[in-house]
């Protein structure tokens, strides 16, 4: 079994506060080794329920957060930006399941640091009506290629978010959600010991059996909404965008992985409004 680690930062132990996911500072310093040493961890886990090549997928920010040296000698790296397939790069390279390390909830929701790709310019994301935050698109992206997700960490709010999603997967609830800010989280080795075991755990499931993948029906319709009417203007720009109101747009793609390639460019043109 070859596995994909696609590892984020906002549902890591100890992360409550933006200062710790954003580069220039000793608390996002800190925040980075523990994404490293919950990756290490998750790996550890893998390799122990028999997975045999491991790549893991940097998904936070500017996809340069891990640390290459402390990362487990085992996995290669997929790092930097821009990438085709964000948050699953490498999932179309052979490659037999998904785990989600780190994750959050979607925006507009009660989870810690919860937003969907892009939180200065997306409010809320439907494909074909249905809302997604990160773990639903990209899981759908993982779908699409064939490839299930097995595992996913993060606070309670995400496993209560993404478990009907993949019912079949196993969750390591590493915090709880008091606010967007704040919550009670396990201490690093706590977490690090639970996130091994229930990796050990979903690997040897996914081993003994066929596991469903996470699939929407095609074409998708994408459905919106922008944080301000400045951002309607800008994303309206490209031609396949319809305005739909002041802040809210659709467009529809004949693929996930278009709708999701869309949405990573409408993020990156956000930018020159910052």
């Amino acid at each position: 079994m070859n596995v994909l680690i696609s590892v984020d930062i906002e549902g890591i132990a100890g992360v409550f506060h933006p200062e710790q996911t954003r580069p220039g500072n000793g608390e996002y310093e800190r925040a980075r080794r523990q994404m490293t040493e919950e990756a290490n961890a998750v790996i550890r886990g893998a390799l122990a329920g028999g997975a045999q090549e491991i790549v893991v997928n940097d998904s936070h920010g500017s996809f340069r957060n891990l640390l290459p040296d402390l990362l487990h000698p085992a996995a290669r790296m997929v790092l930097g930006k821009p990438r085709v397939l964000g948050m699953m790069g490498g999932v179309a390279d052979n490659i037999d399941a998904v785990m989600m390390v780190g994750y959050h909830s979607r925006s507009q929701t009660r989870g810690i640091l919860a937003h969907t790709i892009n939180s200065f310019a997306f409010s809320r994301v439907w494909f074909n009506g249905v809302e997604l935050g990160e773990a639903g698109i990209y899981g759908a992206l993982a779908g699409e290629h064939g490839v299930p997700v097995i595992f996913g960490s993060g606070d309670d709010a995400f496993v209560a978010e993404t478990l009907p999603l993949f019912p079949h997967a196993h969750f390591a609830e590493i915090k709880k959600a008091h606010g967007a800010n704040s919550g009670d989280s396990l201490s690093p080795q706590q977490a690090c010991a639970l996130l091994e075991k229930t990796a050990q755990e979903a690997v040897q499931a996914a081993r003994s059996k066929q596991m469903p993948k996470y699939r929407i029906e095609v074409p998708v319709t994408c459905r919106l909404q922008v944080q301000t009417p400045a951002l309607t203007d800008l994303f309206c720009q490209l031609p396949i965008v319809e305005r739909v109101d002041a802040v809210t747009l659709k467009f529809d793609a004949p693929t996930v992985e278009f709708a999701v390639r869309v949405l990573n460019s409408l993020s990156a043109m956000s930018f020159m409004l910052r």
